[in-house]
């Protein structure tokens, strides 16, 4: 096959090696499908505990790395895996940064020295390309862990041949998590210091690695087209809706895909029992071990069974779902939740897992079999987020038959079309305002909805039909590649 491009896909997380969230999901499948369609694509993280606890078949394709940095040259090691047998995958190995606990943080809070860590990932990125002789036609930087890799090759590395026919992709996954730290950090990313200034990469007297993503790269994408919106708003920008709306003319959207090889009910090894739109009795058998799993009574068989996997941040609506339960509970549902998160959250469950022993079910853990069970055993699953830039969860949700109940916001009111009980329309349920009332009376006319069989199940036919295959979005991606490429020529 003739490869269409060379794509270094930078991340600091990715399935199946290390995930908090969603975008390990997009980092673990897009570069799969770019491999399809021709792509020399490869994948770069860091080596975290996590990853070296799989014990995968690695290789030391490096031994030492040498990284320069405030303090002098920084030695690391290069290891390698290949992803579905043909991804290289690129593990930055400094077990003083990467060998811990947690990838960012803890509940407690975020690790005290994440600007050093990441401004020696996002040089190491660099490096590495040199040291493999890997020459990139794109690097596609993600999130603001790798904002400085554009910093870089504009500025550092700005006269090396080897990068000058080097495009960049910034992908903002959520432009609420910045990266933004003190101004005494600056010295320790080694860039001139004409960049600490407000067309570059300062931010209110600190700096800011998201910005410098946004500043310096050559085509800038959001992961829904109403998201794309949104970040220019002041209620949606975090502070740098200024910037996106100067950088507009850059700004692209493509909507996540889902890799339907992992996330389907009618595949999924998971689950208890497979089923397709055509055929959902499996589905029962699914509800009844999601059931088990919990430990709550079969009775609740009979009962619409609800259901959530998320951080628990405010981000996404825990707040406004904690507001609602003892309401909810007034239904006779049954409820189930998977997630880690902020301290406060996870007790507030907890407690409600107490006060309800016979119909909720709180699971506080990263558990990928269990999430597969939540999503092909409960009836209706809820994402009441208060901003959702793609959100995966609701595709999953449509395609297992879990109808969804979502904020109108982001990717959540892209995917998901509000049902309409004149015609039948839509695929699941949609509120807009971010209030209690809202999201309850939404649960409301779903729950009227559930009690018509037919009805109900002409709605799991519907959603189940839909499709957001990786093969779309990847293709958009490729387009987005060639635009990058195009401003580079053309400067």
């Amino acid at each position: 096959m003739e490869i269409d491009c060379k794509v270094l896909f930078v991340s600091p997380e990715a399935v199946p090696f290390a995930k908090t969230g969603g975008l390990a999901d997009v980092s673990g499948s897009l570069p799969k499908y770019l491999k399809k369609l021709g792509c020399d694509v490869r994948i770069v993280l860091p080596f975290y505990r996590m990853v070296r606890e799989l014990r995968l078949p690695y290789e030391t394709i490096v031994k030492v790395l040498e990284v320069p940095s405030k303090d002098g040259i920084l030695k690391a090691e290069i290891n390698q895996v290949l992803l579905d047998g043909n991804v290289p995958v690129y593990f930055i190995t400094y077990d003083t940064f990467y060998d811990r606990e947690s990838l960012y943080g803890t509940s407690k809070g975020d690790y005290h020295d994440n600007a050093e860590r990441f401004i020696f990932f996002c040089r190491a990125v660099l490096e590495l390309c040199l040291r493999v002789n890997f020459q990139p036609d794109i690097i596609h930087c993600n999130e603001w862990q790798t904002g400085l890799v554009p910093a870089y090759l504009k500025t550092l590395y700005k006269n090396d041949q080897f990068f000058s026919q080097t495009a960049t992709v910034y992908t903002i996954h959520n432009i609420a998590y910045q990266g933004i730290f003190e101004k005494e950090t600056f010295e320790k990313t080694c860039l001139p210091e004409g960049v600490f200034c407000d067309t570059g990469i300062e931010y209110y007297g600190k700096i800011n690695f998201m910005k410098a993503g946004i500043i310096y790269s050559d085509i800038i994408n959001t992961v829904s087209r109403k998201y794309s919106e949104e970040i220019q708003t002041e209620e949606y920008g975090c502070g740098l809706q200024n910037i996106m709306k100067e950088r507009a003319d850059i700004l692209f959207s493509v909507i996540n895909g889902v890799n339907y090889n992992e996330w389907n009910p009618e595949t999924d090894t998971f689950i208890t029992a497979n089923y397709n739109r055509n055929n959902t009795s499996g589905k029962m058998l699914c509800k009844q071990d999601l059931l088990l799993q919990f430990k709550l009574p079969l009775s609740l068989m009979e009962r619409p069974l609800f259901g959530i996997i998320s951080r628990l941040a405010e981000q996404k609506g825990i707040d406004l779902l904690g507001e609602t339960i003892d309401r909810l509970m007034a239904f006779n549902v049954g409820f189930v939740l998977l997630g880690v998160g902020e301290e406060r959250y996870q007790r507030l469950f907890q407690n409600f897992a107490y006060r309800y022993p016979e119909r909720i079910g709180v699971r506080i853990a990263y558990d990928n079999p269990l999430a597969h069970k939540i999503e092909a055993g409960v009836d209706i699953f809820l994402m009441p987020s208060r901003f959702e830039p793609c959100g995966l969860n609701q595709i999953y949700s449509l395609r297992y038959g879990s109808i969804p109940i979502v904020r109108a916001t982001g990717g959540l009111d892209d995917t998901v079309k509000d049902y309409e009980q004149e015609n039948g329309a839509g695929n699941g349920f949609k509120f807009t305002e971010y209030k209690t009332s809202a999201f309850l009376e939404k649960m409301k006319e779903a729950l009227d909805i559930f009690t018509n069989k037919e009805v109900w199940s002409q709605l799991m036919q519907k959603a189940m039909s839909e499709d957001f295959s990786w093969e779309i979005s990847a293709k958009k991606y490729l387009e987005l590649y060639k635009k990058a490429q195009s401003r580079l020529r053309l400067r």
